[in-house]
């Protein structure tokens, strides 16, 4: 039993009643590609001064948690906002787990996919005033990412904003990214609501102006662009966007309130999936994947749908602390030995919300050993200054 907060400041026994999932390879080829966006694990150990350092990372269990996604059939997303890019990890570290990753995976029996993060962010933003500079600087991690063998994402950029670019220096960059990519290409749109900095980005705040313009951006060269990762939370708009995309480019959902609906799509279109969140629902995803793939609507609805009030939980505002729920649940579930993130990155979020998150998992069936979430739980609880007995 565990006495968890609420959001009035009261204290409420919960016992855990969940049937676990068991983690399993598909059973059939899954007809949705899906990336799960990843975390990555520190190494208390060897932190030093982790406000103002680079993160120690703990590589072997960086890399499990890695393979038992892959295990299960999903594919990764390297590098990503969920691997705490620009918010305590930096480039060197994120190229070392690219570098790192791309070798585990070529090593893997099930032949993962990986799209690594391109970005900006080993660049001052002071230095990035000009296309020409924030080509570059793109360029840079897109070689990097490209020799280690990883596909390219090209991420989201603060550069952009922060000179108030207008569409033709979008297009300026992206071009000559996009065409010069070893191969073709996921874009990625990340709404303000995940990263403020990124506020009016392709050249406008009106997201029917920015789709417009990014969708042009796509039909200038379809060959080279696999697909575009959307994050607005926003379903209606994902929707009427993936219905205009050229043919053979696809809709990567990174909705992580609306994810069931848009991937299991209507007549005619369906998203496939780049979330993070799938990297904490790793088992429901993949076997709710199976079951869509065998036409099976009714077991794939029942597997995600306790997994939404979940997920919508992990990524309440501000959405952009979401990484503290995936790390947590991954301590939960026995991936990891602690509760510590690079910078610190577990105090974004309260005691009240990892106690729903603990809830939520439960009636999901995403608590993996239930016992061992309830000693860990209990821990976190103690060290808040709430008595268990």
């Amino acid at each position: 039993m565990l006495n968890l907060p609420t959001q009035d400041a009261r204290l409420e026994p919960y016992r855990l009643t969940g049937t676990p999932l068991i983690p399993r390879a598909p059973r059939t080829p899954l007809t949705r590609t899906a990336f799960a966006a990843a975390h990555v694990v520190s190494d208390p150990l060897r932190e030093r001064s982790p406000w103002d350092t680079r993160p120690a990372v703990d590589w072997d269990t960086t890399l499990n948690f890695r393979t038992q996604l892959w295990d299960q059939g999903l594919h990764l997303a390297e590098a990503m906002d969920t691997a705490q890019r620009g918010m305590g990890v930096d480039w060197p570290t994120a190229l070392d787990l690219i570098q790192r990753t791309m070798r585990a995976a070529k090593s893997h029996s099930m032949n993962p996919r990986v799209a690594c993060g391109a970005g900006t962010d080993h660049k001052n933003l002071a230095d990035l005033t000009t296309p020409d500079a924030i080509l570059s600087a793109y360029t840079d991690q897109a070689e990097a990412i490209e020799a280690a063998g990883g596909q390219l994402i090209l991420m989201a950029s603060r550069a952009f904003p922060a000179i108030k670019a207008a569409e033709d220096t979008y297009r300026n960059v992206y071009r000559r990214l996009i065409d010069g990519a070893k191969d073709p290409v996921i874009l990625h749109w990340l709404g303000d609501m995940f990263d403020p900095a990124l506020t009016g980005y392709w050249g406008s705040p009106d997201v029917a102006k920015a789709s417009d313009f990014v969708l042009s951006l796509i039909e200038e060269n379809p060959a080279k662009v696999d697909g575009i990762k959307i994050s607005l939370l926003d379903q209606s708009h994902e929707e009427a966007f993936r219905a205009r995309l050229p043919a053979g480019v696809r809709l990567y959902t990174g909705d992580d309130f609306n994810y069931a609906p848009l991937i299991e799509g209507d007549d005619t279109r369906f998203s496939h999936a780049l979330l993070g969140i799938f990297a904490a629902i790793a088992p429901a995803a993949a076997q709710a994947l199976e079951a869509l793939a065998l036409n099976d609507t009714r077991t794939y609805h029942s597997l995600l749908a306790p997994t939404v009030p979940l997920s919508r939980e992990i990524f309440r505002a501000p959405t952009r602390f979401y990484k503290a729920g995936i790390a947590f649940l991954s301590w939960l579930n026995g991936h990891q030995k602690h509760f510590i993130m690079p910078a610190g990155f577990q105090s974004s979020r309260d005691i009240t919300h990892y106690a729903q998150v603990v809830r939520l998992a439960d009636q999901a069936g995403l608590l993996s050993n239930p016992d061992l979430a309830q000693a860990r739980m209990k821990t976190l609880l103690t060290l808040h200054g709430i008595d268990q007995d």
